[in-house]
C-alpha cells in the first residue's frame, strides 16, 4: 500500500516514528535488545584480539616470519572490510535484522575453522573469511541500536550497549593468558564461535528498525513495531506523553551510495572517514603486535608478556566506562578532541625518549590507549548519528571498511619500520596520525549530542 492510498489516520500515525521513538521511557523491551546486541559485541572482542594472544605460539610452531605475522593479523581486517561495505549495502536493501543473522553465522563457523587451521595459508583465508562475517555485523549493530533510541541519553544508551566490546578485549586477554598455555590455542577461536548461540534470540526477539522501514515506505511495519513498544511502555499503567510537535515525519527515500557526497554529507563523510582511519591504524597496530613484541623485543617470558597486554586493555576498558558516562554530559566533539589530545602526545614522546625497557612501553601505551578508548568507543555511533535513515546502515558500513583498511596497515607498519627504524619510530608515526585526527575533529567535526536523528540527518531531496 503506497502512502497515498493510506488512511488519514494510519497514514499520519504511521509517519511520526520519530516523535514516538522520542517520548518511548527505556522498557524491558531495551534492556532485552541491549542484552543480545552486547552479548554478540562481547563474543565479537573476545575473538577480534584472539589472533594477539595465540600469535605467540603459532610464531614459534609454524616458524613465522615477520611479514607473516603481519598477514596473520591484517587477513581478518581485510575481510571486515569488505564485509562492512557489503553488509551496508545489504541492509539498506534487505533490513538490518536479517543481516545481522548471516553475518553472525558466517563469523562463528569461521571461528571454528580457524581452531583447524594446520598452516600459516589455512589460518590466513579462514581468518580473511571470518572478517567478513565480523566486520558486516558491527556497523549494522550500531546503525540499529541508534535508530531504537531517544535524542537524550543517546550516547549513554549506545555506548552503555557498546561498552561490552571493551570487557570483551579484557576477557580476551584475560582468556589469552590461561587458555593458550593451559587448553591450547585452538581454544581461543572455540570460544570465539559462542556468538552462534545468539542467532536464535537475535532471530525472533529483534524487530526491523522502524526507521529503516519508513524510509522503505513500509509505513504499516512501522507502525507495528512502535505499538508493541508502545504496549510495553504502557503495560502498567504508565501514560506515555503526547507527541513533541515539530519533528519530521518519516519519508520514502531510496539509497544511493553518491548521497553520502551530497550536500552536507560530503564534509560528514570525508571527516569521519579521516577520523577512522587515523585512530584504527593506531589501536589496532599497537594492540595486535604488543604480547609478540614483548616477546620478541625484550624476550619476555610469555606469561609475563600477555600479563603485560592484559594492563593494556584494562586501561581501555577504564577509558570506555568514562566515557560511558560522560558522553552526553562533554559532548561528541570536546571528547574527541581530549582524547587525541591524549593519544597523541604519549606516542610522540618516543621522540625523546627511547622505547629502552618494556615497562617505558607499556606505561606510554597505557596512557595513550586510555585517551583513545573514547574514540574507538563512540565512532561508530558518531558515524551513524550524521547520517539519514535511508543510509544510515551504509554510511555507517563504508566507514568502517576504512577502519577495517586503517587495521590492515596498521600492523604492517610496525611489520615493516620496526626492522629496519627501530620501534620508537614506529610508535611516533602513531603519533603523528593521531595528531592529524585531532586538528581534523578540531576544524571538521560537528557536534551531535541531544539532537533528534531526523532533525540532525535530514534526507536529502531529490
Amino acid at each position: 500500500m503506497s502512502a497515498q492510498e493510506m488512511p488519514a489516520e494510519m497514514s499520519l500515525d504511521a509517519r511520526l516514528v520519530a516523535a514516538r521513538i522520542e517520548r518511548l521511557p527505556f522498557t524491558a523491551w531495551h534492556l532485552g535488545v541491549g542484552i543480545i546486541i552486547a552479548s554478540a559485541w562481547f563474543f565479537d572482542a573476545v575473538d577480534a584480539l584472539a589472533i594477539a594472544y595465540v600469535l605467540p605460539v603459532l610464531n614459534g610452531l609454524w616458524k613465522l616470519t615477520a611479514t607473516q605475522t603481519g598477514l596473520l593479523i591484517s587477513a581478518g581486517y581485510a575481510g571486515q572490510a569488505i564485509g562492512s561495505i557489503t553488509a551496508g549495502w545489504a541492509a539498506e536493501r534487505w533490513g538490518r535484522t536479517p543481516v545481522l543473522l548471516v553475518t553472525l553465522l558466517v563469523f562463528s563457523l569461521m571461528s571454528i575453522a580457524c581452531a583447524f587451521a594446520w598452516s600459516f595459508e589455512s589460518m590466513m583465508w579462514f581468518r580473511l573469511i571470518q572478517g567478513i562475517g565480523l566486520g558486516g555485523e558491527v556497523p549494522i549493530m550500531i546503525a540499529y541500536i541508534n535508530e531504537f533510541s531517544k535524542a537524550q541519553g543517546r550516547g549513554r544508551f549506545v555506548l552503555g550497549i557498546q561498552v561490552l566490546f571493551a570487557a570483551g578485549l579484557v576477557a580476551s586477554a584475560q582468556l589469552g593468558v590461561w587458555v593458550v598455555p593451559h587448553l591450547g590455542w585452538q581454544w581461543m577461536f572455540y570460544i570465539g564461535a559462542l556468538p552462534a548461540l545468539l542467532a536464535l534470540p537475535l532471530r525472533f526477539m529483534l524487530p526491523e528498525s522502524a526507521r529503516w522501514l519508513a524510509s522503505k515506505g513500509r509505513f504499516e511495519e512501522a507502525d507495528r513495531v512502535l505499538r508493541k513498544i508502545e504496549a510495553i511502555a504502557t503495560r502498567r499503567g504508565h501514560v506515555l506523553p503526547p507527541l513533541e510537535p515539530g519533528l519530521p515525519v518519516a519519508q520514502r527515500a531510496p539509497c544511493r551510495f553518491g548521497d553520502l557526497f551530497r550536500g552536507i554529507y560530503l564534509k560528514r563523510t570525508l571527516t569521519v572517514w579521516c577520523l577512522w582511519i587515523c585512530c584504527f591504524a593506531t589501536s589496532y597496530g599497537v594492540s595486535t603486535w604488543l604480547p609478540s613484541l614483548y616477546r620478541s623485543v625484550f624476550n619476555l617470558p610469555l606469561p609475563q608478556a600477555l600479563h603485560y597486554g592484559l594492563l593494556q586493555t584494562v586501561s581501555t576498558l577504564v577509558g570506555t566506562i568514562i566515557t560511558v558516562f560522560i558522553i552526553d554530559i562533554v559532548g561528541r566533539k570536546p571528547l574527541f578532541i581530549i582524547g587525541l589530545a591524549g593519544t597523541a602526545l604519549p606516542f610522540l614522546s618516543f621522540l625523546f625518549i627511547d622505547a629502552t625497557s618494556p615497562e617505558s612501553v607499556l606505561v606510554r601505551v597505557c596512557i595513550s590507549y586510555f585517551f583513545l578508548s573514547a574514540l574507538v568507543l563512540a565512532l561508530g555511533m558518531y558515524t551513524a548519528e550524521l547520517y539519514p535513515n535511508n543510509m544510515r546502515a551504509l554510511g555507517s558500513g563504508v566507514a568502517a571498511a576504512w577502519q577495517r583498511s586503517a587495521a590492515t596497515l596498521g600492523p604492517l607498519v610496525i611489520g615493516s619500520l620496526m626492522p629496519s627504524l627501530g620501534l620508537d619510530t614506529a610508535f611516533v608515526v602513531f603519533g603523528v596520525l593521531a595528531s592529524i585526527a585531532f586538528f581534523i575533529c578540531v576544524f571538521f567535526a560537528i557536534e551531535t549530542r541531544g539532537r533528534v536523528l531526523e532533525q540532525l540527518s535530514p534526507q536529502l531531496e531529490g
